[in-house]
């Protein structure tokens, strides 16, 4: 093998890899995206808005594809479900092709004899020219029919990344919105009148002073939270439990998490305080409720 040959390969090599690492990372974006698009959407909050770093989109496939025994099944099975798949895809789409390319080729023998050329109507003449391809033509056509084939596999792709990001991100914030969360339990203090909802630290049976307050909206999801601030588990049944969703862009994310026997479309409300607004405070985050202590 000549130099010039092996130099010519190293350049293809490379390239394949770099096509391979791209076409990969544009797949784990595609699926960290969609995850926490479902997850965050579970919680009635818009992606675009929480200014998320790009960096975290690459990490979270992880939780997808090996987040625990049942998320990996679905990644096994959803391996074999894509090889099927397209194959089955292909092999119609070649099938089809195949016939249609066979059409062509007999519309590419003369439709009327050579003698009765000069009998040849219009019609006949503009069929026979459409079918006599150059070979330059038919190289475009093989050309279209591999990039058709890609387009095939990267659909299919797509469409299971998909669908596997959606049901794991909307598991995910099923369990942390209930009482198995994995998001920790969160204490915020702050100072008076600085909040329309809260407890005073003195006196935690008396209700926030509202006046100088506004209000737009329900005015009944305030009052369905409003006394309803404080951790509680003494009930089993109703345990109020807040915890801290995220923290990002100057914002706390609030909310309490969902009873046990909450129903499937239950959602749990979520608080959005601005730190800007709050001037000096305090949190507390625990990964469980506060214990009593013992006398």
């Amino acid at each position: 093998m000549s130099p010039t040959s092996e130099s010519t390969k190293e350049p293809n090599i490379l390239g394949k890899v770099a096509s391979v690492v791209g076409l990969l990372g544009a797949a784990l974006f595609f699926t960290g995206w969609i995850y926490r698009w479902s997850y965050f959407y579970f919680f009635q909050l818009e992606i675009t808005t929480l200014d998320l770093p790009a960096q975290s989109f690459f990490i979270v496939p992880l939780q997808v594809f090996l987040g625990d025994g049942w998320a990996i099944l679905k990644t096994v099975v959803a391996l074999v479900f894509i090889a099927v798949a397209i194959h089955i895809t292909l092999w119609l789409f070649h099938t089809i092709g195949d016939a249609i390319g066979d059409k062509i080729e007999r519309l590419r023998s003369p439709i009327i004899a050579p003698s009765k050329k000069r009998q040849q109507s219009w019609l006949s003449r503009q069929l026979k020219s459409l079918t006599e391809f150059s070979s330059a033509q038919f190289d475009s056509i093989k050309f279209l029919r591999s990039l058709l084939d890609e387009i095939i596999i990267v659909f299919w792709v797509l469409i299971i990344l998909y669908w596997l990001a959606r049901w794991q991100g909307t598991i995910d914030a099923r369990r942390d919105a209930g009482p198995n969360s994995t998001l920790p339990v969160v204490t915020l203090v702050t100072p008076e009148n600085r909040l329309p909802l809260g407890r005073k630290l003195e006196n935690e049976f008396i209700n926030p002073a509202l006046k100088g307050y506004r209000i737009i909206g329900d005015r009944g999801l305030f009052r369905n939270i409003l006394g309803q601030e404080q951790t509680d588990t003494t009930n089993p049944k109703k345990p109020i439990v807040w915890r801290l969703l995220m923290e990002r862009g100057g914002w706390i994310y609030l909310f309490p998490a969902l009873p046990p026997n909450a129903n499937p479309n239950d959602r749990p409300p979520v608080i959005a305080i601005q730190e800007s607004q709050l001037g000096e405070q305090l949190m507390i985050l625990s990964p469980d409720v506060s214990k009593k202590r013992s006398p």
